[in-house]
């Protein structure tokens, strides 16, 4: 199971790192969680560079994709080149985006007919790019989900280990990187995010256990 983190020149730390450390927290043989970059180095909005772990080419390839957020990225949807290395494709793979990688899956066309989830700065381009933005968080429908605001990164990822590992891979996840003493709340605070954009099985699975 590969699940890649699209992580491109002027990157947002907060999204792609964040979602890493929560991804990483599933520990499976098979479980794989790699930053993808268009280059073998890519340096951060503040100046952190990190060394690529997959190619877009892989990437295209993953089970899950997630693109992150940054401030170039108007500069990479307004590069053909770049954005023909990627082969998205919903019916195959999981794909999420933050902020403003939400502009990048809407010119990859992977948003049409879908709401979708940014950050505020983006909010007019993706507009512009004919996608309705919703105010929330996050939100998911099918195999496609998109979160706005930096530390909405926890929803991505807790959507796709849901999806790929189960309700409790999930909510383990994320009460190991809650902060102390608020724990029970944080992961049913973000699981309330979740819940409602799974597959309506295992949301109804989830609805009666905490029934019981």
């Amino acid at each position: 199971m590969h699940i890649a983190i699209l992580t491109f020149e002027g990157y947002n730390e907060l999204d792609s790192l964040i979602a890493l450390g929560i991804l990483n927290r599933v520990k499976r043989p098979d479980w794989r969680v790699s930053l993808a970059a268009p280059s073998d180095t890519v340096t951060s909005m503040n100046g952190v560079v990190v060394h690529a772990q997959a190619s877009l080419e892989e990437a295209s390839r993953a089970d899950a994709v997630i693109v992150g957020s940054g401030m170039r990225t108007r500069e990479v949807v307004a590069d053909a080149a770049l954005l023909g290395r990627l082969r998205l494709d919903p019916a195959r793979q999981l794909i999420g985006a933050q902020c403003s990688g939400t502009l990048l899956l809407a010119k990859l066309g992977v948003l049409e007919g879908v709401p979708a989830c940014t950050d505020l700065i983006t909010k007019p381009w993706v507009q512009e790019a004919g996608v309705e933005v919703l105010n929330q968080p996050f939100f998911a429908r099918g195999n496609v989900a998109t979160a706005g605001g930096c530390l909405a990164s926890q929803y991505l990822a807790a959507w796709v280990i849901a999806r790929l590992a189960g309700l409790e891979a999930a909510r383990d996840a994320l009460h190991y990187v809650a902060p102390v003493g608020e724990k029970d709340d944080y992961v049913a605070r973000a699981m309330g995010h979740v819940l409602p954009c799974l597959p309506s099985a295992e949301h109804s699975s989830e609805a009666a256990l905490a029934a019981s």
